[in-house]
């Protein structure tokens, strides 16, 4: 049961990666910040999954 929930968590954590990725590149932000914030996203899938909801950019949303 142990690999089921690890396996649905690893897929579930793709899926945000890849929403995080493309909210940062519709961002309008720098270039540089956006390739940055992908960078760590990529690097670090969890974590950077986390440091981006918090820190970073946001998007069309407004701000």
């Amino acid at each position: 049961m142990g690999v089921e929930v690890s396996g649905v968590l690893g897929i579930l954590i793709l899926i945000l990666d890849i929403w995080a990725i493309i909210q940062t590149l519709q961002s309008s932000t720098t270039t540089g910040r956006k390739i940055l914030w992908v960078l760590l996203i990529l690097l670090l899938p969890f974590v950077g999954l986390i440091l981006w909801f918090f820190l970073g950019p946001r998007g069309m949303r407004g701000a």
